[in-house]
């Protein structure tokens, strides 16, 4: 199977030419999973959530989910990116996939960020896992790799890919990304952007460093920090059914859940 991620740097509030810019950076690349950053249509920061609301849309009936169809059926592939979904008067930082036979599906950011917590509902999305054909794939984004349960909740519910669609600022998260998949045995695509953005005395700057990583915690291929770049690997995500480190250790069966209290 191949997969892949695009990283780049999105231009605030111009959808549209977010949407066009991610067409033409994917003009012939051909992957069977392709994810893009996290809220990677409409930048990150807002003045208020007035002017987010401005450009939430529902999924799947915005032009967005549109767009984005329409290029997943054009290529064949599946795109996972993040934007700002609006549900009636909530609005949540989600990821949405998109195939090929235009099926949606959508995860709603679960851990708010820092400023997020005034602009953005919590998410209600308790960690699904997807049907890519005959592979599972789970999303979460950013911030969520922080909370170990997260990921194992999709691991445990059989992900063997998990997409995530970030906006990273902390030098050490990437490193998480890793720990992440060693200790689940999933394959993990981390696609982060780069530059920075301003609003008032406010600024952000996004550190790349996108990557891909094995269940054995292998970096199968990453980007620098400031670059765009397109990453495309090779996997067999049957690598992710089994859950052994040693032939006498299980990550799964090992669980001691007897114990897992508080």
């Amino acid at each position: 199977m191949r997969i892949g991620l695009l990283q780049f740097a999105p231009e605030p509030g111009a959808v549209r030419a977010n949407i066009d810019h991610i067409a033409g950076a994917l003009s012939g690349v051909r992957t069977e999973l392709m994810v893009l950053p996290e809220l990677c249509t409409t930048g990150y920061l807002f003045a208020s959530r007035s002017e987010l609301a401005r450009l939430a849309e529902p999924v799947p009936a915005g032009p967005t989910c549109e767009a984005m169809a329409a290029f997943s059926r054009d290529t064949s592939t599946a795109i996972v990116w993040g934007m700002p979904e609006s549900a009636g008067s909530r609005i949540f930082n989600s990821a949405v996939m998109v195939t090929p036979q235009g099926r949606f599906h959508t995860y709603r950011k679960a851990h708010l960020f820092l400023d997020e917590k005034d602009l953005f509902d919590p998410g209600d999305s308790p960690f699904p896992v997807f049907d890519l054909g005959p592979v599972k794939v789970g999303m979460l984004v950013c911030f969520d790799h922080f909370f170990p349960e997260a990921a194992r909740s999709l691991a445990l519910r059989g992900a063997q890919i998990i997409c995530h669609p970030s906006n990273l600022v902390l030098e050490y998260a990437h490193a998480n990304t890793i720990t992440r998949a060693a200790e689940n045995r999933v394959f993990w695509i981390l696609a982060n952007r780069t530059g920075s953005e301003t609003i008032g005395d406010k600024r952000l700057a996004f550190n790349g460093r996108s990557q891909i990583v094995a269940p054995d915690g292998r970096l199968l291929g990453h980007a620098g920090p400031d670059s765009e770049e397109t990453i495309i690997s090779e996997i067999d995500p049957a690598e992710a059914l089994g859950k052994k480190v040693t032939p006498r250790n299980d990550l799964f069966a090992d669980r001691r859940t007897d114990l897992y209290r508080l």
